[in-house]
């Protein structure tokens, strides 16, 4: 058997684009044990991910050194025989567990200083590998080899728990609904406006849908000021869930609208017809993987700016994203007819 640790992202998204890595490594080693470090909210998608034999808590904040915690964590993790470590992120301080657990092998992209720490260093060609999902995914190969096409993304869904998310929610089950996901961790230049949204809910209101919006906790303001703009037709969930519901109610909406968010990389995962939006970032690095999804943009001379707030102040790459445009970009004839409609 060949036992392998990943150092998992710090990021919602960025976890969903490691999957290609881990199907990558299972196809490459007929029988073996993979396991990922990773922050606690980023667990729920790993223990959902065919893939991963055991998804380990990395407790150390970011920023945080620790140096004694982190070496006697990777003690503990000297039992484990690992064959191979693959760090995905590029501080120094990640690499350090591995380093310490002993692992033989230590891969990973150059970085921040972490010679010794990693022994199997790799230079990245981002010509070669524009998309991140890419470059986690050339982490499974030998240094050098020509990229792959990228497996197909999934996550687990048991129908049992998902029904038991909907009815503690208080979720029709009959009623063909849409999910908006309105946050954006990085920023409000990230962010549709929540008007546009607003609109959104009450087009696809009038059409017969549900439509729920879904967040975090942070987001819960914002969802409750889009649910306050659309007169109460969109149902604000936001902040009212843990991340395992939230996986549970974007597997059971029809139709996913969302920003560039770690949300919309989740309902590509579970194959969802997905309409992207994005204004300051690009799809160019971290696009959905599905072919389920459809990316709006205006090509406008300042977008992408990659800036958390619009550098000019006029946020017109969301602003004049019509909620017209995004309703239109809506293929209704995915919606799903439920039971007793």
């Amino acid at each position: 058997m060949t036992r392998i640790l990943v150092v998992g992202p710090s990021w919602i998204g960025d976890t969903i684009l490691a999957q290609p890595l881990f199907r990558l490594l299972h196809s490459k080693h007929r029988d073996l044990a993979l396991d990922v470090l990773a922050p606690e909210w980023t667990l729920p998608l790993l223990r959902r991910m065919p893939e991963v034999r055991r998804a380990i808590l990395n407790p150390f904040a970011h920023g945080e050194l620790k140096l004694g915690a982190r070496r006697r964590l990777g003690r503990e993790l000297r039992g484990a025989g690992y064959d191979q470590a693959i760090v995905l992120p590029n501080s120094y301080k990640s690499a350090l567990v591995p380093f310490f657990a002993g692992i033989p092998l230590r891969t990973g992209f150059r970085g921040e200083v972490r010679w010794g720490l990693l022994n199997d260093v790799r230079r990245l060609d981002e010509r070669a590998l524009p998309l991140m999902a890419q470059r986690y995914a050339a982490l499974a190969g030998r240094a050098g080899e020509p990229p792959v096409p990228l497996p197909d993304l999934r996550l687990n869904v048991d129908t049992n728990a998902r029904a038991a998310t909907l009815l503690k929610l208080g979720l029709d089950t009959q009623q063909p609904a849409v999910a908006l996901c309105p946050g954006a961790e990085y920023g409000p230049a990230k962010r549709w406006p929540p008007a546009h949204y607003a609109e959104l809910g009450q087009r696809l209101a009038a059409r017969g849908l549900a439509v729920w919006l879904v967040g975090s906790s942070r987001d819960q303001a914002l969802g409750g000021d889009i649910a306050t703009l659309s007169e109460g037709v969109c149902r604000n969930l936001c902040g009212t869930t843990t991340l395992d519901e939230v996986i549970d109610v974007l597997a059971s909406a029809e139709i996913v609208v969302s920003n560039d968010s770690g949300l919309m990389h989740v309902a590509a995962a579970l194959g969802k017809p997905l309409v992207a939006l994005y204004g300051s970032s690009s799809p160019a690095f971290t696009p959905p993987l599905s072919s389920a999804a459809k990316i709006l943009k205006l090509d406008l001379p300042c977008s992408p700016c990659f800036e958390r707030e619009c550098p000019l102040g006029h946020f017109n790459c969301m602003m004049q994203l019509t909620p017209e445009r995004v309703f239109a970009a809506i293929e209704f004839g995915k919606i799903q007819q439920r039971p007793g409609k």
